[in-house]
């Protein structure tokens, strides 16, 4: 696929699925060798740790870090302090590299460093999936009142792109899906996103009440339901 030929976006997506049965159908994890940038809360790396032959989880927030050593863990799974621009890791040696919508926290200046680190680590032949939120949708128009992220996003695309333009890796193909979210309250929305550890979010009275206004906008008798649009870009490092 051609740089020319990637997408920021799909106004057109429809399809609904978890981020789950995507991976599922664009990796095979039976055996492989992983590294996961970003990991978080590590739901996923846990998922993966599933069919996985083992998972280095890597975390940059010292205070997710340490929930995720402090709680139980697979055998297979491994969780050390790092971040994508300088990987704690041999040369060539994960089949595949996760970053599950953590790309665009990476500071700019070093996200070409991150696709570098990346290529370096990744086995000849091994993938990087790399998933991104897109800036749309009715839960984005909410985020942005308190965390707009369009200029970090649009840094992250471009980031892929030079490195298919470049040459480091080669993309293989670009998948769009619509994410199911579900909180069953504002309450819930605040612990949530409000109250990360690894940003920041002090609003000023005025402007909490202006994202609760927005949140409830949404709100059912069940809770309140988005579709976040989410773009996947299945990365590939060629040559022996």
């Amino acid at each position: 696929m051609n740089p020319s030929e990637m997408r920021i976006a799909d106004p057109d997506v429809t399809l609904v699925a978890d981020e789950g049965d995507i991976l599922n159908e664009l990796l095979s994890l039976p055996g492989a060798k992983v590294l996961e940038l970003g990991c978080g809360k590590a739901d996923k790396t846990h998922l993966v740790a599933q069919t996985a032959a083992s998972v280095l989880a890597l975390e940059v927030d010292s205070i997710q870090l340490a929930n995720n050593r402090a709680a139980e863990k697979p055998d297979n799974v491994r969780f050390e302090f790092g971040g994508a621009e300088n990987i704690p890791a041999e040369d060539s040696s994960f089949d595949i590299v996760l970053m599950f919508k953590s790309l665009h926290h990476v500071p700019t200046e070093l996200m070409d460093d991150a696709f570098s680190e990346i290529r370096r680590v990744l086995k000849p032949g091994g993938v990087a999936y790399i998933s991104e939120p897109v800036y749309a949708g009715d839960f984005n128009e909410i985020l942005r009142l308190f965390h707009d992220e369009k200029a970090v996003r649009e840094a992250a695309f471009s980031a892929e792109v030079k490195a298919v333009t470049t040459q480091r890796l080669s993309l293989s193909r670009q998948t769009f899906f619509l994410q199911p979210m579900h909180f069953d309250d504002f309450s819930q929305f605040e612990n949530r996103i409000l109250k990360v550890t690894h940003t920041d979010h002090t609003l000023s009275p005025a402007l909490f009440d202006a994202v609760r206004s927005k949140f409830n906008q949404h709100l059912s008798p069940s809770g309140v339901n988005f579709h976040m649009p989410i773009r996947v870009d299945l990365f590939r490092k060629d040559g022996s």
